[in-house]
């Protein structure tokens, strides 16, 4: 059994990622060194990938290990579902052991099990009050991932966030400013209509994430807006 990455090595880490940051502060630069460190960090990853998004669940930057995980990244985003964005738009730890056998996604489940991954462990980053992304890890095998590998992803998804919005408030501090008002506001309306779905169908948190991803995507409207119609009752009948 692989042990723990000791603590003290995280935040060595993170001092030399932080020290390459202050040569090239940039948001694609970070999130590359970020995707190669969560590789290294958790026991049995055999791809790694880092996702930056905006309040709307847009995808604005991206960092990935290799090209497996850049096409399941890449199928997140065109179908609209997946373990990062549900990471993202929950702000919670996301967990499948076997793609195989997965039916929480049911779209992007059989097209990523067909690349070769069939564990994948995703975790939000979270800075202060803003949700600004995920961070992800891919397993060829079943079973790769259990409760420590979480508790790792998570101590390593804390401080890349932290060096995340440092960068990305470095980069364009306006920007940022508004992007972390709308970005609350967001993930309320996000977190109030799944209360409503949750107990107008009877569904649980994950599949009430699952409904409101199927709603948003049958009316081409982005996360926040679906969110919106449900809790103002337009969304009722929708789906």
């Amino acid at each position: 059994m692989a042990a723990d990455l000791p603590l003290d090595e995280l935040s060595t880490t993170f001092a030399r990622i932080q020290g390459l940051l202050l040569t090239e502060e940039t948001v694609g630069h970070a999130v590359d060194l970020l995707a190669d460190a969560a590789k290294e960090a958790i026991p049995g990853t055999s791809g790694a990938g880092v996702s930056l998004m905006d309040e709307q669940g847009r995808r604005t930057s991206r960092g990935a290990t290799d090209d497996i995980v850049k096409q399941a990244d890449a199928l997140q985003y065109e179908l609209g579902e997946g373990p990062c964005i549900t990471s993202w738009a929950a702000t919670g730890i996301v967990r499948s052991d076997d793609l195989a056998t997965e039916e929480r996604w049911r779209l992007w489940t059989p097209r990523a099990a067909a690349l070769g991954l069939r564990s994948v462990l995703s975790a939000p980053l979270v800075f202060q009050t803003e949700s600004l992304g995920a961070i992800k890890v891919y397993s060829k095998l079943p079973g790769a991932f259990d409760a420590r590998s979480e508790r790792l992803l998570t101590l390593f998804a804390g401080p890349a966030a932290t060096l995340l919005a440092n960068v990305q408030s470095a980069q364009a501090p306006r920007r940022l400013s508004r992007q972390l008002k709308e970005a609350i506001t967001s993930r309320d309306s996000i977190a109030f209509a799944r209360g409503v779905l949750m107990e107008r169908e009877g569904l649980s948190e994950d599949d009430s994430m699952a409904r409101l991803l199927e709603i948003a995507r049958s009316s081409r409207a982005t996360l926040r807006a679906a969110a919106e119609s449900i809790v103002s009752g337009s969304g009722k009948h929708q789906g």
